[in-house]
């Protein structure tokens, strides 16, 4: 699965999910508070009759709760965190019994990338591409990860062209200095191991003009030397 040279190839799912990306799951619990509090509001506003969603929603983020720390905990259990037992449940409870809700939504992108550590590519993919995106911060960085970690999905199914695609997506869902920048350069990564040179160029250039001040501008000179 791993591939032989970094400068020349996608990085493996292993580095991938090691990376900026994990700024989501480091700082989870702050996002995701914020996140459903946003949400909750959004729905009691333009949604269902308070007396059904807030009920809902208030048991939905309750339940998630345990699921959250398991996949927070200094040594996380992903399995336990996806399954749940007798203490609390995991996400895939949450997703069947409130996946509705901001909370049953968040549960579903939680799993996939469960299920991304796991090493079920099929099952990440599946659970990934249930969550909807959302509107507004912090829901934009979820949504760019979301996106991302698909693309890495694809890449390790050597599916580039797609990849590409998804990082795009994640570029467009959060534009700015952390993570634009690392999503063009997966996507320029995948566009090199497809073979095109061009395309992967334009991609490390573009982190060079758009964001010169971030980290991935540091080695977008490094992959631009790498092209033939």
């Amino acid at each position: 699965m791993a591939k032989e040279n970094v400068a020349a190839a996608p990085e493996t799912l292993g580095e991938a999910m090691n990376r900026t990306e994990l700024f989501f799951e480091k700082n989870g619990r702050t996002v995701v508070y914020v996140f459903l509090a946003l949400l909750v509001v959004a729905a009691l506003v333009f949604g269902y009759r308070s007396l059904v969603v807030a009920p809902r929603a208030e048991k939905a983020a309750a339940m998630i709760a345990e699921a959250q720390y398991r996949f927070e905990a200094e040594t996380p259990d992903y399995a336990l965190a996806l399954e749940g037992d007798a203490n609390g449940a995991g996400f895939l409870e949450v997703v069947a019994k409130y996946g509705s809700t901001p909370a049953g939504n968040l549960a579903k992108h939680y799993a996939g990338i469960c299920y991304l550590h796991e090493g079920d590519l099929e099952k990440a993919a599946e659970y990934l591409a249930k969550f909807s995106p959302v509107k507004g911060l912090p829901g934009a960085i979820v949504n760019a990860q979301n996106y991302g970690l698909r693309g890495d999905v694809a890449v390790e199914q050597q599916d580039y062209a797609r990849a590409v695609k998804f990082y795009e997506k994640a570029v467009a869902a959060a534009d700015n200095n952390l993570t634009a920048p690392m999503y063009l350069r997966k996507a320029g990564l995948a566009e090199q191991a497809a073979g095109n040179t061009e395309k992967a160029r334009a991609l490390f250039e573009r982190i060079l003009s758009d964001y010169p001040a971030s980290m991935d501008a540091r080695d977008a000179e490094k992959l631009i030397g790498t092209l033939k």
